[in-house]
C-alpha cells in the first residue's frame, strides 16, 4: 500500500483515476483498488459508472447477433439484384425481418466492473463496448467542478441585501478589506466570490469603483545617468547597517518617511511618517521640499510630544535620499544637540525598502489624484485625510484599524497632536469628495 498518500484526500486526482484505469485492465477488485487509494469500494463502484463511456459502434444493427459472424443470409429486402450479404447492409433494418437473428447480451454493463476494460474478447466482441478512461474521467470532473462554481449561489432577497450593504460603501472608496473586516458577519459569501461577483456586474458597484482593480498604465524606463554625487550623507546610514542595527535591536520601532508631490513645478507637499507596527501614518503639509522646512516638523513634534517620548517612539527613522532628507545631522539632533533619533537611507531607487508606506500613499491618491496641486490645501485637510486612511482596516492587521493598534502601542497624544480623530467605519471616506478643493 502507498503509506506516503494523504489519507483523507476529499476529491479523486488524475493519477488516482489512471490507477483505476490500470486496475481494471489487471482485473483487480473494486476493494483492491480502494484499499491503494485510501477510499471505500462504493466511491470506486460510483467513479466508474459516473465516468464510464459508451464507443460508437460502426457496424450494421445486426451486429449483436451470436450468429453474425457465419451468417451468409441475404435478399431480406426482396432485391434480388443485390449480391450484398444482408449482415453487411446500413440501410436495411435486419434484425426485425430475419428469423435468424439471435441477440447476445452481455451482463458485464449491469454488474462489476460495468465496463469493458480487462475483458479478454475486447478485440473480437462486436458489441458495443464501455470503457473507462481516466483521460474522459478527468475531464468530465473538472467540467462538472466549473459549474459548480459558476452562476450565483444566494436568492434574490440575499443578493439585494447585500448589494444595498457593499455598493454604498465601494462608492466612498472603501477597499473590500476594509469592508470585509467590518461587515464579514454580514456578507454570505467570501471575498473571492465578491471579487467574482464585480468581475460578472451583478452588483450596482462595478470593478471601477475598486480603486486596486483599474488597470494601470505601463511604467516608463527612466534612463539614470551616471553623476557624481556627494553621498556623504550616508555614510553610517545606508540600509545594510539598518538591517545590521535591528539585528543588534530587534525590539526597535521604525518609522518610514517620505514626501508626496502635488502638482509638477508646485513647491507645497506632504510629509508622511508611518509607525511600522501600527501602520499609523502622520501626514503634515509643509511649504516646500526644503530640508528646513522638514526639520521644522521634526522640531514641532519634539516640542509637544517632549525629548523623552520622542526618542522612545521615534527611536529610528528609515527614509529615502530625496533632497529634502539629505541634512541628517539636523534631523537626527535637536537644535540643543540633544540626539532624538537615527536615520537610515533606503537603497538609491529601491522604494519599496519602506514600502508600507509606499502602500499607505496609495490612499493618499485615491482622495488627491496624482497631478493635483495642494496650494488651496490646508493642515486641517490633511489632518482629515489621515484620519479616514487610519481609520480604515487592514489585512495586514488582521482586520484591526491603525487607530486600533495606535491605541495599544502608541502615546494616546500622538494622534490628537496630530489633529486627527476615528472615523466611524461605515463613513469612510476615500474618494477626492472628502477634501475637493
Amino acid at each position: 500500500m502507498n503509506h506516503n498518500r494523504k489519507e483523507y484526500q476529499k476529491h479523486l486526482t488524475l493519477s488516482d483515476r489512471i490507477y483505476i484505469e490500470q486496475g481494471l485492465l489487471q482485473h483487480k477488485s473494486f476493494k483492491e483498488i480502494a484499499a491503494f487509494l485510501y477510499k471505500d469500494p462504493t466511491t470506486i463502484s460510483k467513479e466508474i459508472r459516473r465516468s464510464r463511456e459508451t464507443q460508437p459502434v460502426h457496424r450494421t444493427l445486426c451486429h449483436d447477433c451470436r450468429l453474425f459472424n457465419g451468417c451468409h443470409v441475404q435478399h431480406l429486402c426482396e432485391k434480388h439484384m443485390c449480391y450484398r450479404l444482408c449482415k453487411n447492409c446500413r440501410f436495411y433494418q435486419v434484425q426485425h425481418n430475419c428469423s435468424h437473428y439471435d441477440q447476445f447480451k452481455c451482463d458485464i454493463k449491469v454488474k462489476p466492473p460495468y465496463v469493458c476494460n480487462g475483458c479478454a474478447d475486447i478485440q473480437t466482441c462486436a458489441l458495443q463496448k464501455i470503457i473507462y478512461s481516466a483521460k474522459h474521467a478527468q475531464k468530465r470532473y473538472e467540467q462538472t467542478l466549473s459549474e459548480s462554481r459558476t452562476g450565483i449561489s444566494l436568492t434574490l432577497e440575499e443578493l439585494k441585501a447585500m448589494d444595498e450593504l457593499i455598493t454604498p460603501l465601494v462608492k466612498k472608496g472603501q477597499p473590500l478589506s476594509h469592508i470585509f473586516a467590518v461587515h464579514s458577519e454580514d456578507i454570505p459569501c467570501s471575498r473571492r466570490t465578491l471579487y467574482n461577483y464585480f468581475d460578472q456586474s451583478i452588483l450596482t458597484a462595478r470593478n471601477i469603483d475598486l480603486p486596486r482593480r483599474v488597470r494601470y498604465k505601463s511604467r516608463k524606463t527612466k534612463k539614470t545617468e551616471s553623476k557624481q554625487v556627494n553621498s556623504a550623507y550616508r555614510n553610517g546610514r545606508t540600509y545594510k547597517e539598518f538591517e545590521r542595527y535591528l539585528e543588534q535591536n530587534p525590539d526597535t520601532d521604525v518609522v518610514e518617511l517620505d514626501t508626496v508631490m502635488g502638482r509638477q513645478g508646485s513647491k507645497r507637499r506632504l510629509l508622511t511618517m508611518l509607525f511600522r507596527k501600527t501602520y499609523f501614518m502622520l501626514i503634515f503639509l509643509i511649504p516646500d521640499g526644503g530640508q528646513e522646512s522638514v526639520a521644522r516638523v521634526f522640531d514641532d513634534l519634539t516640542e509637544k510630544l517632549g525629548i523623552e517620548t520622542f526618542q522612545k517612539y521615534f527611536p529610528v527613522i528609515l527614509t529615502d535620499n530625496g533632497p529634502e532628507f539629505k541634512a541628517p545631522g539636523r534631523l537626527e539632533f535637536t537644535q540643543d544637540g540633544e540626539q532624538r533619533t537615527r536615520i537610515f537611507y533606503c537603497d538609491p531607487f529601491i522604494s519599496g525598502q519602506k514600502g508600507r508606506l509606499e502602500k499607505n500613499h496609495e490612499y493618499i491618491r485615491y482622495v488627491i489624484p496624482k497631478g493635483r496641486s495642494f496650494a488651496k490645501y490646508t493642515q486641517k485637510d490633511s489632518n482629515l485625510l489621515a484620519s479616514h486612511i487610519n481609520s480604515t482596516a487592514r489585512d495586514g492587521l488582521n482586520g484591526k484599524t491603525p487607530f486600533d493598534m495606535a491605541e495599544l502601542l502608541l502615546d494616546k497624544r500622538i494622534p490628537v497632536i496630530a489633529g486627527q480623530f476615528r472615523v466611524s467605519p461605515d463613513e469612510v471616506l476615500l474618494k477626492p469628495e472628502l477634501i475637493n478643493k
